[in-house]
């Protein structure tokens, strides 16, 4: 019987590879795999697949904390990952035993069910499926690879036999504060990796009916990390039913285009209505001063926080222009006399 055509002596490249003195072949014919999904496709239907594996998981455990540099382990994983065929080469991780050794918390990930019956929900191959669909940059694919590792210890079934994972996004942001420590990653990875795990859900709870004071204030809590968010958002979405996947996408634009939209409108509108220092002036009976200016520099800023709705009648801000001036009357005087 002949091997498959479409790859040439599929075990050449990788009998050179293997060092037995040297583990991180291992990771290395990972990226082999991620690079050239079609060669790891074509190894697992020849016998002497079963052998590599053997010898994989032989040395395999030499990768757990310890036996490498964190910035070795680290870049023989990202290599993986920031391939189109990436799943390939996390499929051969987890076979070979090296995801085990490397993330065991991944690891546990594995034939670890999301829904009772239902194959494509369990979390291992959820996690694959995103990881092929986010955008390949480090933060996102590292962030799409994390993202549910809460699950395992949050999962819980209800009386009617619903399967859920309650706080698993805080769960699993506590979790890989660990994995960051444990791989070296620098401290603005660290921290970023750890708000996309922490806050994967928020985009996909976007409703239309938020108002733009909501959006706004979504906007500023996810600051600098909004584009990688919405991104890991996307990727996320990995639902089999009809029309579901196109929904979920669907919706995440709307929110896209909604920030695009007050974005642009706040570039070329002022965010309060003209005429509303007169108008606070008049209501409170205070003279032109200094403290009118402070008043509508708290007032943008409270729009900007997402606190109060932009470009509203002069009327609607005089309640928390209320507010604002009774906390500065309650301030103790730092006078001396």
């Amino acid at each position: 019987m002949s091997g498959p055509p479409s790859v040439h002596d599929p075990l050449a490249e990788i009998s050179a590879l293997r060092m037995k003195s040297d583990p991180t072949w291992v990771l290395r014919v990972g990226a082999l795999f991620s690079s050239e999904p079609e060669r790891w496709l074509a190894l697992r239907k020849l016998t002497s697949y079963g052998d590599l594996v053997a010898a994989a998981q032989e040395q395999s455990p030499q990768l757990e904390r310890g036996q490498l540099s964190p910035d070795a382990l680290r870049s023989g994983l990202e290599a993986i990952l920031m391939t189109p065929g990436a799943p390939a080469g996390l499929q051969w991780l987890q076979e070979s035993g090296a995801l085990r050794a490397c993330l065991p918390e991944l690891d546990a990930t594995v034939n670890f069910s999301q829904e009772a019956g239902r194959r494509h929900k369990d979390v291992w191959e959820h996690t694959k499926q995103v990881v092929w669909q986010a955008e390949s940059r480090p933060a996102v694919r590292w962030a799409a690879l994390l993202h549910d590792i809460g699950k395992v210890k949050t999962r819980s079934i209800t009386p009617d036999g619903k399967v859920c994972f309650h706080r698993h996004s805080e769960v699993g942001a506590r979790m890989f504060d660990d994995v960051g420590r444990r791989l070296g990653f620098d401290g603005p990875m660290r921290r970023t990796l750890r708000f996309l795990i922490l806050h994967h859900l928020r985009p996909n709870s976007y409703l239309d009916s938020w108002t733009d004071s909501a959006v706004r204030r979504f906007t500023r809590e996810m600051g600098e990390y909004l584009p990688d968010l919405l991104d890991l958002s996307r990727a996320d979405i990995t639902s089999r039913r009809p029309g579901r996947r196109q929904e979920g996408l669907e919706n995440i634009d709307r929110l896209s285009q909604r920030l695009c939209a007050l974005r642009s409108a706040d570039a070329e509108l002022p965010l309060l209505p003209t005429g509303v220092g007169n108008v606070i002036m008049d209501h409170f009976r205070l003279p032109p001063s200094r403290l009118i200016g402070d008043l509508k520099r708290a007032l943008e800023q409270a729009v900007e926080n997402g606190e109060l709705e932009a470009r509203q009648e002069s009327s609607y801000y005089l309640p928390f222009v209320e507010k604002l001036l009774a906390e500065r009357a309650a301030e103790p005087c730092l006078c001396q006399e």
